[in-house]
């Protein structure tokens, strides 16, 4: 591969606590839960989350697919493993299908309690975790021009992992009901087109010399050059339960970059949509899911996402190879056709409740569906 295409990756999965009993959130887990993740963590990193029940972990620096897999493998051992250690099991979706917000506790720092002061009950209701991934490349010109070029191919990956139909113990309607939680707080959603990193830091001092923000990493879209890295950070994501679809999203997101950084160099960017018309795939995403028919952006109309997708893998296919992830980039076509996680949990909440269960029942074995398939991928890798 040209060592001026090398692309390097880093994924934050931020993960819920459940009493293994009650299937619940644990609103006070252990502390002695992230002091065992910190002895042990390795080249890896966990940090806690604004809610107690929740715990968050940052993949070290990855050189290909391949490790991303290695290193997500590791981090979700780590933490599945100081859980049990004291009565929690880890749940990678991202909303909980019952737990309530008022339950939760905050965790106590300066920063989150600054948080709660001036966004009130808006962020007392994120009880929502997702996956950032950060891609390392090119310069910082080059950078910011994929981030805009990528916008359009947000809802398709967003798609993908969505694990959020439920919220509090309601079947929400949506595939990703995260996006409609989150949605509440400024500077989430889209962020408009740049065209240089001069016009990016511009507009970030002009929320300072506001005092909008602190730092730019009060900036929540669904895309953004990290502040503390050299990479771009997607944040659209539900987290997955399953490895393999985490895995599958990461090479999307890296066979993209490649494909879209050479178009940069080369003068020749895909059309690009209004940042209007994008946001209304990206509802639909939410909405539907997998299943989602998008708006045609260059033949007009509708296309099914399935027809979508195989016409970009298509495209792909050279930039997959040469990143070596062409088989996990494949699985887009897998995710598209038996369902992401959100309809892996419907299903399964219909079929209990058809069997006679209960609602609570149901919902409760939606939880241990879950909790299984985020083992999954590392019980298979022992």
């Amino acid at each position: 591969m040209s060592k001026d295409l090398e692309i390097t990756l880093g994924i934050e999965e931020e993960f819920f606590l459940v009493d293994p009993e009650t299937r619940d959130l644990v609103a006070d887990p252990d502390p002695a839960i992230y002091d065992a993740c910190e002895r042990n963590r390795g080249p890896h990193k966990v940090v806690t989350e604004f809610l107690r029940s929740q715990i968050e972990t940052n993949t070290r620096v990855c050189a290909s697919v391949a490790e991303v897999r290695e290193a997500l493998v590791q981090t979700r051992r780590l933490v599945i493993d100081a859980a049990s250690q004291y009565g929690a099991a880890v749940l990678a979706a991202s909303t909980h299908p019952f737990a309530s917000w008022t339950a939760q506790m905050p965790t106590p720092k300066k920063r989150y309690e600054r948080f709660e002061v001036t966004f009130q009950e808006a962020v007392r209701r994120l009880l929502v975790s997702g996956m950032h991934i950060h891609a390392g490349f090119g310069d910082p010109e080059e950078r910011i021009r994929v981030m805009t070029a990528i916008r359009q191919y947000l809802p398709l990956l967003h798609a993908l992992s969505t694990s959020s139909p439920f919220n509090a113990g309601h079947l929400t309607g949506f595939k990703s009901y995260r996006l409609s939680l989150f949605g509440v707080m400024p500077r989430t959603s889209l962020p408009g087109p740049l065209n240089s990193r001069e016009e990016y830091d511009r507009l970030v001092e002009d929320y300072k010399r506001l005092q909008f923000i602190e730092g730019a990493n009060e900036l929540w879209w669904d895309i953004r050059p990290a502040d503390l890295h050299p990479t771009v950070e997607m944040r659209i994501c539900d987290v997955c339960p399953l490895i393999d679809d985490a895995v599958c999203i990461a090479a999307l997101y890296a066979s993209l970059i490649r494909w879209l950084l050479r178009q940069v160099r080369a003068g020749a960017l895909p059309p690009e949509p209004r940042t209007e018309i994008i946001a209304e795939n990206r509802w639909l995403a939410q909405r539907y899911g997998a299943f989602a028919f998008l708006g045609d952006t260059r033949r007009g109309g509708r296309t099914d996402i399935n027809d979508y997708a195989l016409g970009l893998l298509d495209d792909l296919e050279g930039d997959a190879r040469a990143l070596g992830c062409r088989e996990e980039l494949r699985r887009v076509a897998t995710i598209i056709q038996e369902g992401s996680s959100a309809d892996r949990q419907l299903d399964h909440y219909r079929l209990a409740r058809l069997d006679g269960a209960a609602k609570m029942e149901a919902l409760r074995s939606v939880v241990d569906l879950v909790l299984a398939e985020t083992r999954q991928g590392v019980d298979s890798a022992n």
